[in-house]
């Protein structure tokens, strides 16, 4: 699968800890409930060149700097378990609507999702080439998602499962984007918009009676903008109902706001049966200053209401110096997040660690 970095560097955005929500039905088997403390998450991907001695350093440094779990977006048994021999929690980082396995578009291009001007993430992708996206409403998605995440929670060593890439293509890029793909994205462009295969049609006819083809101006169909966000919904709901049966805690990489979610991504999680959500508060993607970062959680925390706790999503490159990463962790603690999570273009360096270090 192509690294997500390529895509940081040239389009939108597609990242991504833990309360069990108070909202989880009684009927349900909960998850553990985590303590509400300022935490510091990683999202990682596992080398697999390094040695045992590297291993054991690394997670150490992690650990005693106050980090207190990692989302790792390879399986790897080595790594985890040298994470939890550290005492880190070891979440499984899992790409959900993106699915762009060979075998799978070979063998299911009509599980792929279609854009208003017609064209399938199978064989004609959005932006880059590895923007894959799966069709909700398709009957046999959602179970098919939902084995994939079984998957990873069998797993004794995996503690929990934080899905990325949970909904729809960007109908509209971060502002900072557009130059790279010589777009004006003042408007909803057909090329960018989805879902509209057969089975989003239908399932929208069944639920609505209205027959989205006959909608003149369908981007600004408030009942279709809605229905989309619920077709993702259903997915996660059903992905964190299964998670209770391992008693494993659910997360999810989110856009900035939910607001800003639902507008360019057709993204609700603030409806989602979740433990706890990231979203992404890159603000150099939005040019955005520094003191956005704290507007953002300040907003996502107030729609919660206390549903699950809100982690910042941080990403390193946006920031100028160390200094400025200390202000926006400030600025997510003052706002109301319960932690923060770091992600880079690299390793994390002792330069960064010795920063969370004194955070301590």
């Amino acid at each position: 699968m192509n690294s997500r970095r390529n895509f940081l560097k040239t389009a939108g955005l597609g990242l991504a800890a833990l309360q069990v929500s108070n909202n989880v039905a009684s009927a349900q088997v909960a998850a553990p409930r985590l303590p509400l403390l300022f935490d510091f998450w990683l999202w990682a991907r596992p080398n697999a060149d390094e040695t045992e001695k590297q291993l054991k350093k690394r997670y150490q440094s992690y650990r005693e700097a106050g980090v207190r779990g990692i989302f790792f977006e390879n399986y790897s048994k080595r790594h985890f378990q040298a994470a939890k021999e550290h005492g880190l929690e070891t979440h499984r980082w899992m790409w959900t609507m993106n699915r762009g396995e060979k075998e799978l578009l070979e063998s299911h291009p009509e599980y792929y999702a279609v854009s208003r001007s017609g064209k399938s993430c199978a064989d004609n992708p959005p932006y880059v080439g590895y923007y894959r996206f799966l069709c909700p409403s398709h009957p046999d998605v959602p179970k098919y998602l939902e084995d994939k995440a079984r998957e990873q929670l069998e797993k004794e060593d995996v503690d929990g499962l934080h899905l990325d890439y949970i909904r729809y293509p960007d109908v509209v890029l971060p502002v900072n984007l557009w130059q790279n793909y010589n777009l004006d994205q003042s408007t909803e462009l057909a090329d960018y918009d989805f879902c509209y295969s057969k089975f989003s049609k239908a399932a929208f006819l069944k639920e609505t009676g209205i027959d989205i083809d006959n909608v003149e101006r369908p981007e600004q169909s408030l009942s279709w903008r809605s229905f989309r966000y619920g077709q993702i919904t259903k997915i996660v709901n059903q992905i964190c109902a299964a998670a209770t049966e391992y008693k494993k805690p659910v997360t999810a990489a989110v856009f900035p706001t939910p607001d800003l979610a639902r507008r360019i991504v057709r993204q609700d999680w603030p409806s989602w049966d979740l433990s706890g959500v990231f979203p992404m508060i890159y603000h150099g993607f939005y040019k955005e200053p520094i003191h956005w970062i704290g507007t953002a959680v300040a907003e996502g925390v107030q729609s919660l209401h206390g549903k699950y706790p809100l982690y910042a999503g941080l990403y390193l490159p946006d920031f100028k110096n160390l200094a400025e990463v200390k202000s926006a962790i400030q600025l997510a603690k003052d706002n109301g997040a319960a932690g923060a999570s770091l992600f880079g273009e690299s390793d994390f360096d002792e330069a960064t660690i010795q920063m969370l270090r004194s955070l301590r």
